[in-house]
C-alpha cells in the first residue's frame, strides 16, 4: 500500500481534529471537557498521520482503536457525561477512532508483509 492512502487514517485523522477543535464550541467548557478532548484529539491525529507515512506499521493502527476507545470513556472519567455537546462529541469521534482503527488493520498487516524482505526481515 501507498503512503498517504489508506482512507481509514485519513477519517481517524478528522475524528481526531473535530474533537481537538470542538472544545472551542461546545459548552460547556470544563477544565477536564477541553484538556481530555484536546490531548486525546491530537493524540488521534498523531497516529493516524504516522500511521498514513508508514503504512505496515500495526501498531499504529491498534493505538489510533485504543485512543478512539479512550477518547469514547472520557466522558465518564473526566464527569461531563452530563453534558451533551461534549458527551456526544467524545462518543461519536471515538467510536470512529475505534471502527476506522479497526477497519485499517487488515490493510496494514497486508502492507507490512509486502515491505521489501518480507515479514522477516521487518522483524530482524
Amino acid at each position: 500500500m501507498k503512503r498517504w492512502t489508506r482512507w481509514q487514517d485519513w477519517v481517524a485523522v478528522a475524528a481526531g481534529l473535530y474533537a481537538a477543535l470542538a472544545s472551542s464550541w461546545t459548552t460547556p467548557r470544563t477544565g477536564a471537557t477541553i484538556s481530555m478532548m484536546v490531548v486525546l484529539g491530537i493524540l488521534m491525529i498523531a497516529a493516524g498521520v504516522w500511521s498514513l507515512a508508514m503504512p505496515g506499521m500495526v501498531s499504529m493502527e491498534w493505538a489510533v482503536a485504543v485512543i478512539g476507545a479512550l477518547l469514547f470513556l472520557s466522558p465518564w472519567f473526566g464527569s461531563f457525561a452530563g453534558s451533551a455537546g461534549p458527551a456526544w462529541t467524545a462518543w461519536i469521534c471515538g467510536a470512529v477512532g475505534v471502527i476506522a482503527g479497526l477497519w485499517a488493520l487488515a490493510p496494514a498487516e497486508k502492507a507490512h508483509h509486502a515491505m521489501p524482505g518480507g515479514h522477516r526481515a521487518a522483524h530482524a
